[in-house]
């Protein structure tokens, strides 16, 4: 017999992904990505662990080859510094766009929110490529367990599982907004998360199932 008692409702408890959103995290590490589809383009990702989120959360393995080991304390994410890769290119009005020097612009508004613009500009000189500043600023942690007010936008994906899940990126600067400041910055300038505007949508397709806050497998992409 079916019984109708005692039965739980809810979902699945709170995610170990940092979804889209406002949020309050600190940077684990930086890399650069290449795109796949365009030579010489990179994507500049942030590996961002959000706030402590008590003790009645589990995050995914600090290292995901020790699942006994330590566990992350707060939500974790992969997060794209622009929806679209760096890459050097003319605009149509034939301004030249450095993809070093806007990587490198990143990197000074990251250092601006850190309080960490000495190390940047102690570094002046110093590197070839901007690969070998990212490797450095990774060595030196100017960024360590410094917390920041985040935007975050994203884009939907179908996961392997079926579900719905999160192509992480950061919105654009704007005069009157940034998609990151320091945490009690005054006047905020932050960016105010609004679904209609940062999110991606997914198109629609017909699916054998319905979604959820799955997270099944999502750690094996983050790593530092």
């Amino acid at each position: 017999m079916i019984s109708t008692k005692n039965i739980p409702t809810g979902g699945g408890g709170v995610p170990k992904l940092i979804q889209p959103g406002n949020i309050v995290a600190k940077i684990l590490g930086v890399e650069l990505e290449p795109f796949k589809f365009k030579e010489g383009a990179d994507f500049m990702i942030l590996f961002l662990e959000s706030e402590p989120l008590g003790e009645d959360f589990e995050g995914f393995s600090v290292d995901k080859d020790d699942p006994t080991g330590p566990k992350h304390l707060g939500q974790i994410s992969r997060v794209k510094t622009h929806e679209y890769a760096y890459a050097d290119s003319v605009t149509k009005t034939g301004v030249n766009i450095s993809k070093e020097t806007e990587i490198v612009k990143m990197l000074k508004n990251l250092c601006t929110a850190l309080n960490c613009v000495d190390w940047l500009d102690d570094q002046d000189g110093k590197h070839s490529t901007v690969n070998s500043l990212i490797e450095a600023f990774n060595i030196d942690q100017p960024f360590k367990d410094v917390y920041l007010n985040w935007c975050i936008a994203g884009k939907e994906y179908l996961g392997k599982t079926g579900y719905t899940n999160y192509d992480n990126f950061l919105p654009k600067f704007t005069k009157n907004g940034v998609p990151f400041e320091a945490v009690g910055a005054k006047p905020s300038k932050l960016i105010g998360f609004n679904p209609s505007e940062h999110i991606r949508k997914k198109k629609t397709e017909n699916v054998s199932s319905f979604g959820g806050d799955s997270d099944a497998g999502a750690s094996s992409d983050f790593e530092i």
